[in-house]
């Protein structure tokens, strides 16, 4: 096949990384539910070992369902490589762990999902000396003001959960290249139908493919995709895991030998191999398949959430909504230049009536699914502050977007009238 890097997002969504299978000739790639691969002969499998060749040894390190999978990833996001996980937490963990060291800084936007909070808040300097700060990801300056000598990253959301703040992601690039460090963004809410952070500068992109990468609430999995775009070798007393030589692989130094795959490769290589967290074949599969609808999907996610949104904001019962699809969206202006136009299809709103009020909405509406996820094709919803973001304290709540008051939507493809009555018919009861 010509090269798909060509191609437009449809046409490598549904052509990459799959090609008619060799030996039977099925056209769907199939799902290689194996823990570990045979050797052709002793050398090749001490040359496999030592990264001197490429190719399959156990299902932790990599797995031929889950390489095309990556394939198809990195392509989408313009990336060099990718490495997929068993979650979106764990994509963030394999990330860092290329880079971090106790007592290392990280620097992470203020409006993340609750669960990265508490990973980024709590547990990464509890269990990993691994210090963070936090800063509003639509001002650069705040993450330039919190750079010291131990930072080794920026991380923020393109499209945030639940608020929906945009990132302003080439703002953060300049300020992380001036540093010296990786910007890593997440890309769950947006998917590359909308952003491809990457070619705002990015070095580093994150997922967690259980969202609308997968797209229908099936399969568990996460992401790490290298920009390839980070030079470890000028970095290296920053970074010495990538740019000097690996304790690991008899002192070879993964920039020099991998170039632009070197992320992507000590990803396998060690963090894959060391700390687990590695993907389902089948989880794999069920992503792969899903990714083939992604902008069908996504489409009609943005086409549906915008309608609700605008419905919601004129009714009386809500105090306000907060969607970057909305012109009267403070994120608006960084949707347009960032998000192709659109707000993506989670958001959150405000009930007048606060805390019970929200708690019977979410309660009794019908064709919304009460339940802590996003990204399926129905329609969820859920109360933030009694779950998701429930460890929080008020204030960082509050920062969050995820007040007392809030509720949570992941818009469906349902045929969006229909979500609307459903809303309407609640919302008249309380």
């Amino acid at each position: 096949m010509s090269d798909t890097k060509k191609h437009g997002l449809e046409t490598q969504s549904i052509h990459v990384g799959c090609g008619p299978d060799p030996t039977t000739g099925a056209r769907t790639i199939p799902i290689h539910q194996t823990t570990a691969f045979v050797f052709d002969s002793a050398e090749h499998g001490a040359d496999l070992f030592a990264l001197r060749d490429t190719g399959y040894i156990y299902s932790r390190l990599t797995n031929p369902t889950c390489a095309a999978l990556e394939e198809k990833l990195a392509t989408l996001e313009g990336g060099s490589g990718a490495t997929a996980c068993a979650s979106g937490h764990g994509a963030q963990l394999l990330a860092l762990s290329a880079l971090m060291s106790p007592g290392d800084h990280v620097i992470s936007s203020c409006k993340l999902y609750g669960g990265s909070v508490n990973q980024f808040g709590s547990t990464f300097p509890d269990m990993f000396g691994w210090e963070n700060t936090t800063f509003n990801p639509t001002k650069p300056d705040e993450a330039k003001a919190a750079i010291t000598s131990k930072t080794k990253a920026i991380f923020a959301e393109s499209l945030s959960n639940p608020e929906g703040t945009v990132a302003d992601i080439e703002g953060l690039a300049a300020v992380a290249k001036e540093a010296g460090i990786p910007l890593i963004i997440d890309n769950t809410m947006a998917t590359p139908y909308l952003c491809k952070p990457i070619e705002h500068g990015a070095n580093i992109v994150t997922y967690s493919t259980t969202k609308f990468m997968s797209g229908h609430g099936n399969a568990m999995g996460g992401a790490v995709i290298d920009g390839g775009n980070f030079d470890w070798l000028v970095h290296a007393d920053k970074f010495p895991r990538l740019g000097k030589p690996s304790c690991n692989y008899n002192g070879i130094t993964f920039a020099e030998n991998f170039g632009a795959m070197a992320l992507a490769i000590h990803n396998h290589a060690v963090g894959l191999r060391d700390l687990g967290g590695q993907q389902q074949p089948f989880n794999a599969y069920l992503t792969f398949t899903g990714l083939e609808t992604l902008s069908l999907r996504m489409q009609k996610h943005c086409e549906n959430a915008l309608a609700i949104a605008q419905y919601l904001e004129s009714h009386d019962k809500v105090a306000w909504v907060s969607y970057a699809g909305l012109k009267s969206s403070q994120h608006h202006a960084n949707a347009q230049k960032y998000m192709n136009g659109q707000g993506g299809a989670v958001f959150t709103f405000a009930l007048k009536d606060g805390f019970e009020a929200c708690k019977k909405v979410a309660t009794d509406l019908e064709l919304f699914s009460q339940l802590a996820n996003i990204g399926d094709t129905r329609s969820l919803i859920i109360h933030p502050a009694s779950t998701t973001h429930s460890s929080l304290n008020d204030e960082a709540r509050a920062k969050a977007g995820a007040g007392n008051d809030v509720l949570r939507v992941s818009i469906g493809i349902e045929t969006v009238e229909d979500l609307i009555q459903d809303l309407k018919r609640v919302l008249n009861t309380i």
